[in-house]
């Protein structure tokens, strides 16, 4: 069994509590699930007693039975006032995992709905994967699919985690390090993605405490024993807040903000300051009845004190992705000290803190989703079409990773509608967000009306408007300039298929050429016989085995050999080396993805004579003719492709400069200032001889053509410090 989700158990004698006698856990359990009906809590007797039963024998790290880890996590839920069904389910959530229980077992006892939250729980573990990594995240991609169906998985999937969180000393040091570092990672940031502070808060905390034993004590007893000062000046400000508010007739709640150890070690580490630096800041939240009260209250804050202006946030009229609302206000306090000011209704309140749990445990008007609930559905439907994009579970986790960033802007787009996006995001990303077919033809951006590039980065409030075009294609470059998994997902999926399509395209002609040299064609071939070779060797379509011949896996004379109605009547028709030279070639362009590489040995650049190399899983290697290595792929000739340069070729190439240099300052700068000149980018410089008159460098540079090198080299001939150049 993986420890990915649990501390782990192991196997005793020990038997459930017998008949009658109900442990103290689970009347603490029923204690806190006191606002469900009599029925509903029999129900979680009944759950308790099937669990009890199925986990016999099974004992946590910690020595007690494993069945109180399941009731804890039920618990926890309770505590945020979940619904029957989820309670049932967290008391059940290991059974199908660890136990005997079937999944029509559980339908029948309690229905389809707790079986499928149970199953959308349960883990990968029967299935085999190459390593640890590997499987938590493919039953990370399951626990989010599970997800899409129905929220309340996450919910328990949480609570597991948080109970696992509170008991995580029971674990060795390594599991204890791994748990929180994935805790921090992953778990707490969807916690916050879904608006539930307080489970956000809690496994921050223990996380950091995993991973970080002394700096969180030392933290914490800091904490504890703040200077007098700052205790008088926190209860100064507090006081005279709440007498404005008092006097305007606000009825309010109000209450100071503590910061956790782990929000104070991450301002330390990212803002550089010290502990003193970062306590200066006092935090309070104020608690009203309704929306006009919050700007009301804004208000009577903005007269108690000088705003920042830069500082103030209206979280209300744009809420958060995550559905958190409320007014943020940094004010000047006394002696100077920044005051940092949340001011919310008690429904925003309960939302910031439980987030998505809170649609069960409040009623806002109706049975509908709340808005934290709605954008949460809307945040996992577009994980699950990424993942369906993703090229393996590892990539897909990534992107999650990527898409959990805790800071967000807020853009509009030119009808004036809003998106949020993570901090740092580009005009790219937001293409992308508006819909992946604009993020494909991207070309520019206008931000706020003026023309920007793509890598742009965007600032919340600018308005974004795509500028497209029918011919643009994603860039392999564009990978970097991107922040959100989704623009991430999208891109390589586009590239892929471009390589896909380029390398059928290859691999038809070269299939072609092959055929053409036995005196037929592929549309020749009977459909009964292209169809059979298909079947035999287990190609869905003609596309992928075209595409195999383009990448080298595939000989395309062996296929055309196979294709042929009679093998051996065919035999004379194999092409000897003369025949190939003589076929007419296949042009290329430079840019086809994945099919044509450039050798590194020749750096052949568009009007170089050039030959290529068919060779497995690489597709057609590009040399120049006079490359000393083409001697040898001559011994070789069924591998051997006759390729030219297109009318239109497009891009940079890369080539080599061998310059000898006159060695005395300045000379490199020089060099690089006539390269730059001639309009050709330097890649990459190294010495590769120097002595005290001469130094002997190889440059990497990037030209279009023959003829643009031709100038580059002429361009540093004329430099009196150039005593040689040559290409490599």
């Amino acid at each position: 069994m993986s420890s990915f989700d649990r501390v782990g158990k192991s196997a005793t004698a020990d038997s459930p509590a017998p008949p009658g006698e109900v442990p103290e856990y689970v009347i603490e359990l029923e204690q806190a699930a006191s606002y469900l009906t009599d029925a509903q809590r029999a129900l979680l007797r009944k759950a308790w007693q099937l669990g009890a039963h199925a986990h016999a024998g099974q004992t946590r790290k910690s020595g007690e039975p494993y069945i109180t880890h399941p009731v804890a996590v039920a618990k926890v839920l309770a505590e945020q006032g979940l619904d029957a069904e989820t309670l049932i389910a967290a008391i059940l959530h290991d059974t199908l995992e660890d136990t005997t229980l079937s999944h029509e077992q559980l339908v029948a006892e309690f229905g389809e709905a707790v079986a499928e939250l149970v199953d959308g729980v349960t883990k990968l573990d029967k299935l085999q994967f190459r390593d640890r990594q590997e499987a938590a995240a493919e039953s990370f991609r399951k626990m989010l699919l599970a997800m899409s169906r129905d929220l309340r998985v996450i919910l328990i999937k949480l609570a597991d985690r948080l109970h696992n969180m509170r008991t995580l000393g029971a674990q060795s040091q390594e599991s204890r390090q791994r748990i929180a570092r994935e805790t921090i990672e992953i778990y707490a940031p969807i916690a916050q993605r879904l608006g539930m502070n307080l489970f956000k808060a809690e496994l921050q905390d223990h996380g950091f405490r995993a991973l970080h034993p002394w700096r969180h004590a030392i933290i914490e007893k800091r904490l504890r024993t703040q200077p007098v000062m700052r205790r008088e000046l926190l209860a100064q400000i507090e006081a005279n807040l709440a007498q404005k508010l008092a006097k305007d007739k606000l009825i309010h709640r109000l209450v100071s903000r503590v910061k956790s150890p782990w929000s104070i070690y991450t301002k330390m580490r990212t803002e550089h300051k010290s502990f003193k630096q970062v306590m200066d800041v006092f935090g309070f939240r104020v608690v009203v009845r309704k929306v006009g009260d919050c700007y009301r209250a804004l208000g009577v804050a903005h007269s108690a004190y000088k705003p920042l202006d830069s500082r103030f946030r209206d979280f209300i009229a744009i809420p958060k992705a995550n559905g958190y609302q409320s007014l943020h206000t940094v004010l000047f306090g006394p002696y100077g000290s920044p005051v940092e000011v949340q001011i919310r209704t008690e429904e925003m309140d309960l939302v910031a803190e439980r987030g998505i749990a809170a649609h069960w445990s409040y009623k806002f008007g109706g049975d509908g989703f709340n808005g934290a609930q709605s954008r949460a559905h809307h945040w996992v439907t577009n994980l699950v079409e990424s993942q369906r994009s993703a090229g393996s579970s590892l990539e897909f986790l990534e992107n999650v990773k990527i898409d959990l960033f805790p800071d967000e802007v807020y853009l509009f787009t030119p009808k004036g509608d809003i998106l949020s996006l993570p901090r740092n995001s580009t005009a790219l990303d937001f293409a992308y967000a508006v819909h992946t077919d604009i993020g494909n033809m991207a070309v520019a951006a206008r931000v706020d009306d003026k023309l920007v590039p793509l890598r742009f980065k965007l600032a919340s409030g600018q308005r974004v408007d795509i500028i497209t075009a029918r011919s643009a294609t994603p860039k392999p470059q564009w990978l970097e300039i991107v922040v959100t998994g989704k623009a991430r997902t999208a891109i390589r999926q586009q590239l892929k298929q471009l390589e896909h399509e380029d390398a059928v395209q290859i691999g038809h002609r070269m299939l072609d050429r092959a055929l053409e040299a036995m005196d037929t064609s592929l549309e020749r071939v009977p459909a009964s016989r292209l169809e059979g070779f298909l079947a035999e060797h287990r190609y869905p379509r003609l596309e992928a085995l075209l595409a195999d011949i383009a990448l080298g896996n595939r000989m395309p004379q062996q296929v055309a050999l196979a294709l042929v109605r009679d093998r051996a009547e065919n035999m004379h028709h194999r092409v000897d080396d003369a025949r190939i030279a003589s076929q007419e070639k296949i042009l290329i362009t430079g840019t086809e993805k994945g099919v044509i590489s450039f050798a590194s040995c020749c750096l052949p650049v568009p009007g170089d004579e050039i030959m290529g190399y068919h060779t497995a899983g690489r597709g057609i290697v590009v040399h120049r003719l006079d490359c000393p290595n083409v001697a040898d792929y001559r011994k070789s000739p069924d591998r051997w492709v006759p390729i030219g340069w297109d009318r239109e070729v497009r891009g940079d190439f890369h080539a080599a400069l061998k310059i000898e240099v006159d060695n005395r300052p300045g000379a490199l700068a020089q060099i690089a200032a006539a390269i730059a000149e001639a309009a050709a980018n330097i890649d990459r410089v190294e010495y590769l001889e120097r002595d005290a008159n001469v130094a002997v460098l190889r440059f990497g540079i990037e030209v279009t053509d023959r003829p643009h090198l031709a100038d580059v080299i002429r361009k540093v001939r004329k430099l009196t410090v150039a005593l040689g150049v040559q290409r490599i």
